[in-house]
């Protein structure tokens, strides 16, 4: 067996020929490696770990208001980028091309309804917040063209590409590509902790900071919940706090989900992939872990830049081994939420459920186009006639897995205010102006 010092040596090697990345990728991908067959994984020491207090992670109903003089709030406005995460294609709902081009309401997909909130926020307040994509290789060619319709829009879209980096062999540590795997099956996006490097090499980062712009909001394209909130930024620009998650209690459907502890002194995410497997079931209790991350982020420009430069973000990093044509491969991948322990006065805000409205399936969809919410000025907000504070639980069969099939099984969407929950299984197929409820018995 080859040690790590000679593997790492021969990656090295086999790295240097690939020309279809920069030198920062390839450096980027080394020092990834190197990290993970150091082995410098982080074991947390269970009984170490604190619940954080509400001067860490700050309830967001103890926020200040923000200031009422419209001048003012374009002041806080002009320091922000709003960055969407858009690496991800929405092959799991069965469409080509990049998931935020998946349509939500009344037409509109998930990019349509990012650019109509910045738009009014930039013609209400005469601020220009501009909106950085992060995209990967995989939808950067497709989103270059669709955000061509977007040209006569008040805001500055700007895209960049997250880094490219070869699947490696599992078996004898070899890149991919090197062994005639050409295609982008050889690759992978490092996951979105790579969005800090990323921003910085792309130049990007420089050129926001030159503009005046002090901190990126970062989210998932899928989260409708993701809105630019004025008491957040304000808080962070008065109180100097260079990072910010946005956590939110949890449910029973969030118990994977990671969450913030105190930890020697520092503020960090724990995820369940960190946690002992004696202690898995704790972890998931609501009672102990009572929040997690709704990778909703706000973080310092400057402090990006420093922290990027001294090469400080070392998130812990997640091994996801795959198969590509029966070759098993790994790709090493870190994430943003992780980078909050290397940032000063990190906080998290514990923010209101409405923050975090992800579309992950179909069963989703059919929550966001129904009346269960409304769509106004491109924010989708809860339908205030529901009263259960939580919305119904919904299990649709394969058959509606696919947007195509899943619209085709719909005439219209069913009426779902007063609905606790749902299982859909086989082939079924719903007429339209249909009221799905709990009966009384």
């Amino acid at each position: 067996m080859a040690t790590d010092a000679e593997k790492l040596t021969q990656l090295k090697s086999a790295v240097a020929g690939l020309n279809q990345i920069s030198e920062n990728e390839k450096n980027g991908f080394i020092n990834l490696v190197a990290r993970y067959l150091s082995g410098e994984a982080q074991h947390v020491e269970w009984s170490k770990i604190q619940t954080p207090t509400d001067e860490i992670v700050v309830p967001y109903d103890s926020l200040a208001p923000v200031p009422e003089d419209p001048a003012e709030t374009k002041k806080l406005l002009d320091k922000l980028v709003v960055l969407k995460l858009n690496g991800g294609l929405g092959t799991t709902m069965g469409c080509t091309g990049p998931k935020s081009v998946i349509e939500v309401r009344n037409g509109l997909t998930f990019l349509d309804l990012i650019v109509i909130q910045i738009e009014n926020l930039n013609a209400k307040y005469g601020c220009n917040v501009p909106l950085l994509l992060m995209n990967s290789f995989n939808t950067h060619d497709d989103t270059s063209k669709i955000i061509e319709k977007y040209s006569k829009s008040n805001v500055e879209i700007h895209t960049f590409n997250q880094s490219q980096y070869p699947r490696l062999c599992a078996d004898d540590f070899v890149p991919l590509p090197c062994k005639g795997k050409t295609d982008k099956d050889g690759w992978y996006p490092p996951g979105h902790g790579d969005v800090f490097p990323s921003l910085m090499n792309s130049g990007k980062l420089d050129a926001l900071i030159s503009q005046g712009k002090e901190y990126v909001f970062a989210a998932n394209s899928d989260n409708l919940g993701a809105i630019v909130d004025l008491k957040i930024l304000n808080h962070l620009i008065q109180n100097k706090n260079e990072y910010c998650m946005e956590v939110t209690p949890k449910t029973l459907a969030d118990v994977k989900g990671g969450t913030l502890i105190s930890y020697e002194g520092k503020v960090q995410l724990l995820e369940i992939a960190q946690v002992p497997d004696e202690h898995v079931n704790e972890f998931k209790s609501i009672e102990k872990f009572k929040i997690f991350n709704t990778n909703n982020l706000w973080v310092n420009l400057k402090a990006i830049k420093r922290l990027v430069e001294a090469d400080a973000l070392k998130m812990e990093i997640i091994p996801n081994p795959k198969e590509v044509d029966g070759i098993k491969v790994l790709q090493l991948e870190t994430a943003a939420g992780a980078a909050i322990r290397f940032f000063d006065h990190a906080i998290g805000c514990n923010v209101h459920r409405s923050r975090f409205l992800p579309v992950k399936a179909t069963s989703d969809l059919l929550l966001v186009q129904s009346d269960l919410y409304t769509l106004a000025d491109g924010f989708v907000t809860r339908n205030e006639a529901r009263k259960n504070p939580a919305n119904p639980t919904i299990e649709l069969g394969p058959e509606f897995k696919k947007v195509g099939n899943f619209l085709s099984r719909f005439k219209s969407i069913p009426s779902i205010i007063e609905l606790d929950s749902l299982k859909v299984t086989g082939d079924v197929w719903f007429g339209a102006n249909i009221t799905l409820k709990v009966m009384n018995e």
